[in-house]
């Protein structure tokens, strides 16, 4: 087993042996988030018009006694490093997904071979209340098949919005705190090979597009720690080489997809558990679907069924306050991000 899983597994055990709940992140109001237009503003350009001409440079550059938001604005260019945000109340704001590019050839299995003090990803997040806007993060290896990650974390509380996250192999987008992980993507592009968006905890994604490059399966979630965990996704799109599979799963897990649509090239094969011993689920296959359908003609195993879900949820009833509760509210930090030009 690899280090990054055995880490996730122990954090795992040890909360249920204590029999402790998840903690309960402290919600995101609206009176911090309008706090980002006080914030901290860095700048960053490739080609040596702003302070910084990388962008880590300018994240070791945010002081450690610092306790407001941190803007980095990171101008157009291709940068080629990979990066550590370690500091919470970070948001990474790029030029735009075709203007800032963040890139690196980076395989899992060769970082594991030999660790270095940035992390095992092009982007690696080990904080909380980190935003990533208006770029792309693409892992260039460029070999099919290998895991490599092109976001990979820790952190709580992680916003992705209006960027791409692209890769040919496995767990492109790998956000893995597993005790109380709560994530928001929206207007986001993912590429890559089996599990390419891969989540632990809590995961409410919109308006996004999924690519699969392998016939493997394009999404996984593990909610094996807590029953109420879910992976939501809603208002996407997916689309693959011929025989790409929708999704899978390990241990426990809870799936929602509400209105999505899937390309005629996906395989007639509904999202499974890998193990075949179904008495490992502590609370059974758990994937719900509502008005989703394929190109060409749907499938029987992703017609409607939402209905079945604990507490029987209503389209309606799907929102981001639904998948995370009091645990957190990220739409106020999305609005507030999406005015800062």
């Amino acid at each position: 087993m690899s280090k990054t899983a055995t880490a996730a597994l122990l954090a795992c055990v040890a909360s249920i042996m204590c029999g402790a709940r998840p903690a309960q992140a402290e919600s995101t109001t609206v009176q911090d988030s309008a706090a980002i237009a006080q914030s901290l503003e860095l700048r960053v350009a490739s080609d040596g018009s702003a302070p910084y001409a990388s962008i880590q440079a300018a994240l070791d550059a945010i002081p450690w006694q610092e306790t407001r938001w941190v803007l980095i604005r990171v101008g157009p260019g291709v940068y080629e490093e990979k990066i550590r945000i370690q500091k919470c109340r970070v948001i990474l704001k790029g030029a735009g997904r075709e203007k800032t590019r963040i890139e690196y050839p980076q395989v899992r299995g060769d970082y594991e071979k030999k660790p270095d003090k940035i992390g095992p990803g092009v982007v690696n997040i080990f904080a909380d209340e980190v935003v990533l806007d208006s770029l792309t993060v693409s892992n260039t290896h460029g070999v099919v098949g290998p895991h490599q990650f092109a976001l990979y974390g820790n952190g709580d509380r992680i916003v992705l919005t209006n960027s791409d996250f692209l890769g040919l192999g496995g767990d492109t987008v790998a956000l893995w705190e597993s005790l109380y992980g709560c994530y928001y993507h929206e207007n986001c592009s993912f590429k890559g090979a089996v599990d390419f968006v891969c989540p632990r905890g809590w995961c409410f994604i919109t308006r996004s597009r999924f690519y699969e490059v392998a016939k493997s399966a394009a999404i996984w979630h593990d909610g094996r720690c807590w029953k109420d965990y879910k992976l939501v996704i809603t208002d996407s799109e997916f689309d693959g080489v011929p025989g790409w599979q929708l999704g899978r799963y390990h241990n426990d897990a809870q799936l929602y997809l509400l209105r999505c649509r899937f390309s005629a090239s996906m395989a007639d094969t509904p999202i499974f558990q890998v193990s075949k011993d179904k008495t490992s689920l502590k609370w059974g296959e758990r994937v719900y679907f509502h008005d989703c359908h394929r190109e060409g003609g749907d499938y029987a195993w992703h017609k409607d069924n939402l209905a079945s879900a604990a507490g029987a949820p209503r389209p309606e009833d799907v929102t981001p306050a639904w998948t995370f509760g009091t645990r957190w509210n990220p739409l106020p930090i999305v609005s507030e991000v999406a005015k800062l030009h």
